[in-house]
C-alpha cells in the first residue's frame, strides 16, 4: 500500500476517535506514533526513535523532546507533541527551539496529531525558524502533501534534498497568503496598481 493510502486510513481512525483523545500521551501513541510508523521508521526501536530525548541545555536540565528520530546515533528529526486539537502557535514550541539548537538535528516538528509544523533553520544557521516551511494536516490533504512528506521518509531521507525544496515550499507559501490576503481585503496601493492603464 502507498503511503498517500496508509495516510488515508490513518486520517479515517483518527477522525472517528479524536473525540476520545484527550491527552497528550494519548495523542502521542494513537496518531503521533502511527505516523511516524507511516514514514517508515520503527517506533519500538530507541536506536531509530527515542522517545523522551533529554538535551540539557544551560540551566534547563531533564528536559525531553517527546521524540528524536535517529540516523546512526544522531537526532535527524525532532518531535514536540500537543494535546490533539491544541493550538500549535510557536509560543508552544520552546523545548523544540532549544532542542533543535543543541542537537544535530536540522528539522523539527510541532504536532498536535492532527496538524504537522516543520520547521528548519533557513534564517539563521542552528537556529529553527519562527514559521514552518511546510505544514501537514491529517485530515485535509492532497497529493502533493503527500509527495512532500515522503522527503521525511526512512528510504529517502536526504537532509539537502529536504533543505533545497524547504525555501521554496517557505517561499512560496508566503506569497500565496499574501495574495489571499489581498484578495479578501486588498490594501489601497494594490488596487491603484491593478486599475491603473
Amino acid at each position: 500500500m502507498d503511503l498517500i493510502d496508509q495516510l488515508r486510513t490513518l486520517a479515517t481512525r483518527i477522525q472517528s476517535t479524536k473525540s476520545l483523545i484527550q491527552t497528550e500521551e494519548a495523542t502521542k501513541n494513537a496518531m503521533v506514533m502511527p505516523f511516524i510508523q507511516l514514514l517508515g521508521y520503527n517506533v519500538f526501536d530507541p536506536t531509530e526513535v527515542t522517545p523522551e530525548l533529554v538535551a540539557d541545555i544551560g540551566t534547563k536540565k531533564g528536559e525531553k523532546v517527546d521524540y528524536a528520530i535517529l540516523r546512526d546515533g544522531d537526532p535527524i528529526m525532532l518531535f514536540e507533541c500537543k494535546k490533539c486539537g491544541a493550538d500549535l502557535h510557536i509560543n508552544h514550541a520552546g523545548q523544540l527551539f532549544r532542542y533543535f539548537h543543541v542537537t544535530e538535528s536540522r528539522f523539527g516538528v510541532l504536532t498536535n496529531g492532527l496538524k504537522y509544523k516543520f520547521f528548519t533553520d533557513l534564517e539563521q544557521a542552528n537556529k529553527m525558524d519562527d514559521t514552518p516551511f511546510f505544514e501537514f494536516d491529517i485530515l485535509d490533504f492532497k497529493e502533493r502533501d503527500v509527495e512532500e512528506l515522503k522527503k521525511f521518509a526512512k528510504t529517502t531521507f536526504d537532509v539537502d534534498t529536504i533543505l533545497n525544496t524547504a525555501s521554496d515550499l517557505k517561499y512560496t507559501r508566503a506569497i500565496q497568503e499574501r495574495l489571499a490576503e489581498w484578495v479578501a481585503n486588498p490594501p489601497d496601493e494594490f488596487v491603484r496598481m491593478l486599475s491603473a492603464d
